[in-house]
C-alpha cells in the first residue's frame, strides 16, 4: 500500500453540469408538449393585475409605498422587487 501523506484532506471534485442538463430536460419533459410560456407568463401578469386592481385610497397609497421602496415590483414589463 502507497502510504503518502493521509492526514489532509483528500480533494474530491464533481462536474455537475451534466446533472444540470439532465435536470433541465427533466423538468421540461414534465411540463408536456403543450406547455406554453408565452401563455404561463400572460396568464401571471393577468393575475398580477388581478392581484392589485380596485384598490382602496389606503391600500394604494400602500402598495405605492411597497412599490417605491422595491419590495414590491411596478407594473413595468418584467417588472421585479428591487429588493
Amino acid at each position: 500500500m502507497n502510504e503518502e501523506n493521509l492526514t489532509g484532506p483528500i480533494p474530491f471534485i464533481i462536474d455537475l453540469t451534466f446533472e444540470e442538463a439532465r435536470r433541465r430536460a427533466e423538468v421540461v419533459t414534465a411540463l408536456g408538449p403543450d406547455w406554453n410560456p408565452v401563455a404561463a407568463l400572460q396568464s401571471e401578469d393577468e393575475a398580477y393585475t388581478l392581484l392589485y386592481s380596485n384598490l382602496d385610497a389606503e391600500q394604494q397609497r400602500t402598495y405605492d409605498l411597497l412599490v417605491a421602496a422595491g419590495v414590491l415590483p411596478g407594473g413595468e414589463p418584467g417588472r421585479a422587487a428591487a429588493h
